[in-house]
């Protein structure tokens, strides 16, 4: 995907520091928000010393340890913020195998802030696992609340016949994703607003989420779920993708389900809403146990764990 000509210079600016980056090797694992507090916490960590700290970490850094242009193309994309003596980037990049995926910084405050981290992973091996081994042709796919658009770039570049959207909310997402996709090469996505499936039309070979799943005081919209504890964007989704899969078509849900009691609620729901032969599909739970400091929050009080999980589901007829 090449960024359109219209799109703010601030846009191409964070592309070229991706490229930078990249040619520069940088890598980094993002990891959850506490565990990313709990490091940033540690009395050495409270200056970067290294591309990694500045970019992976989001620790404040003296302009001396970047270069001029790195500097430059921070001040261009509008994300170069003053901390005292010091400076900090409101971005972060991101590893995933070899693409290198710009996202927010931390900590992801803001209502419009664009996450990534251990769900994304977990995310990308769903769809991974599915595109290796399903014989399913793919002409059009999508990724709903694409987020950095780390699904909407791994079915790209594995199905590069095929046609992707991206969509969110978001637009801040929607940025990011068209600098991720310019900076993976790839020519076959599309990125586009959207409230899950009502903005876009057509049929879809393959559907992906990996929706935000907490129950969040300030709804922001890369957390909030909806609904009780979280759930409700879940459900629209699996609603949503009944109504618009291709015959053989396949949706993948990456999402996460707070159990009370050893009831899944997540799992009633959906038997109730894929009853009947028209669709097959499996449920499986990826990890017992993730998030587990959300207990402690207002609405959780009865919840035992969060468990990440994949649904997976496919149009029969």
């Amino acid at each position: 995907m090449l960024l359109d000509q219209d799109q703010p210079r601030g846009d191409e600016a964070l592309l070229q520091l991706g490229r930078r980056l990249r040619a520069d090797g940088y890598r980094f694992t993002c990891v959850t928000p506490a565990t990313q507090a709990r490091v940033n916490a540690r009395a050495e960590a409270s200056q970067a010393r290294t591309l990694r700290d500045v970019f992976g970490w989001s620790r404040p850094f003296a302009a001396s340890l970047l270069s001029a242009d790195e500097l430059q193309h921070l001040h261009n994309a509008g994300v170069l913020e003053p901390q005292g003596t010091l400076w900090r980037s409101r971005v972060r990049w991101s590893s995933l195998d070899d693409l290198l995926l710009v996202h927010s910084a931390w900590p992801t405050d803001s209502r419009d802030a664009v996450f990534f981290g251990p769900d994304s992973y977990r995310f990308a091996q769903v769809i991974q696992d599915h595109l290796r081994h399903s014989p399913q042709r793919v002409q059009h796919a999508v990724d709903i609340g694409c987020g950095s658009g780390v699904g909407a770039l791994l079915i790209a570049r594995a199905v590069q016949h095929a046609q992707v959207s991206a969509v969110d909310i978001n637009p801040v997402a929607l940025r990011h994703t068209a600098i991720n996709a310019a900076l993976a090469g790839v020519a076959n996505v599309s990125v586009e607003p959207s409230d899950l499936l009502d903005g876009i039309v057509g049929t879809f070979d393959l559907i992906v989420a990996n929706p935000p799943y907490m129950l969040d005081v300030a709804q922001r919209a890369y957390r909030h779920g909806g609904g009780a504890l979280g759930a409700e964007l879940s459900l629209r989704i699996v609603e949503q993708a009944r109504e618009r899969l291709s015959i053989g078509g396949t949706l993948l849900l990456y999402s996460g389900v707070a159990i009370v009691e050893g009831r899944d609620a997540l799992l009633e729901n959906v038997r109730l809403r894929l009853a009947g032969p028209t669709f097959g599909w499996s449920y499986r739970e990826l990890d017992p146990d993730v998030f587990g400091e959300q207990l402690l929050e207002p609405g959780y009080e009865q919840v035992e764990r969060i468990a990440a999980v994949a649904l997976t589901v496919t149009r029969q007829g």
